[in-house]
């Protein structure tokens, strides 16, 4: 397994939510990255060439996946990706099952922002974090410090509630040349707020200029409102169902590591998927990572530190 776990032990059975939990006092993180325990890969710094990769007897074999939808001229579509309702712990997340499933927008036309790929049209795949790293909030800046050393730019999207008590945290990460964006302020469903409160969770949340809404749910009132306030809204084309339990057991490293392998080119190409902060989401990262290489994709590069703004389209 990757080296993550090493990285992440120290917060390790203590991921779990609880209500209204009290946590720690976190050290201020300065210079995270000086000497990373793990080999890192950097990124290249251009896309690679839509060119045959060599075979195992040195001979040239299939293109890589994102060039054969290029090359035979597929469209970009916009898979779906669902999401649910609050945890049984009383702290609501992205997809824990229930009623709230989102139906992801058709592709948008060239040249129209693409809310399930939040702009990118870098043809790389643009990792992204959500929530909270519960009772443990180093562990949203130890993933920044090991993606940073990798060469790759993620986004994480926290709630503003938590995020407020360590503002730190998201200086820190954008340091580490992150985008921070918003996921409101309490991780309420935003189509069942009255116009005030809808306004409220956003101004409430984390200031930036990209809006992931909880469970992914917005229409055209919460898009619009969005925009009032600056903020594009931006989802994801692949769902890693991090969230799931089975039999009261979180998904494992391996699951969640499968189903970014396994997501069909239109997902990955131009692609974000979707994982969390609490969750085995973190350790399976190195894995997804040289897995994307070995298909013949490239992240969102680091290039260094960043505003609250993220550029649209993403300067992945």
């Amino acid at each position: 397994m990757s080296g993550y776990a090493e990285l992440f032990r120290r917060g390790r059975g203590r991921h779990r939510r609880r209500r209204r939990a009290p946590l720690k006092t976190i050290a201020v993180v300065s210079a995270l990255v000086t000497c990373s325990a793990f080999a890192a890969t950097r990124m290249d710094d251009e896309q690679a060439d839509c060119v045959p990769r060599p075979g195992a007897d040195g001979r040239a074999s299939t293109l890589p996946a994102w060039c054969q939808d290029q090359a035979a001229g597929r469209p970009v579509g916009a898979p779906a990706g669902k999401a649910g309702g609050g945890g049984s712990d009383g702290v609501p997340h992205d997809g824990d099952g229930g009623n709230h499933s989102r139906v992801p927008a058709p592709p948008e036309p060239d040249g129209v922002y693409d809310r399930e790929r939040c702009g990118n049209t870098s043809g790389r795949v643009l990792l992204t974090l959500d929530d909270w790293p519960y009772n443990d909030p180093e562990r949203s800046v130890r993933i920044g410090a090991q993606l940073q050393s990798q060469g790759v730019r993620a986004a994480f999207f926290l709630i503003g509630k938590f995020a407020a008590q360590y503002p730190q945290i998201t200086a820190t990460l954008r340091q580490q040349g992150h985008w921070v964006g918003n996921h409101s302020f309490s991780h309420r469903q935003l189509t069942g707020l009255t116009d005030q409160e809808l306004q409220d969770e956003i101004k409430g949340g984390v200031a930036g200029n990209l809006l992931r809404p909880p469970f992914g749910d917005a229409g055209e009132r919460e898009r619009d409102v969005a925009a009032e306030l600056g903020f594009r809204i931006c989802n994801w084309t692949i769902d890693t169902h991090d969230w799931e339990k089975t039999e009261g057991n979180p998904r494992s490293a391996e699951a969640i590591r499968a189903s970014v392998r396994d997501a069909s080119p239109e997902e990955k190409r131009n692609g974000v998927v979707l994982g969390h902060l609490f969750s085995n989401f973190p350790n399976a990262l190195n894995d997804i990572i040289s897995d994307l290489h070995a298909q013949g994709y490239q992240l969102c590069r680091n290039t260094g530190p960043v505003t609250d703004r993220a550029p649209n389209p993403l300067t992945c």
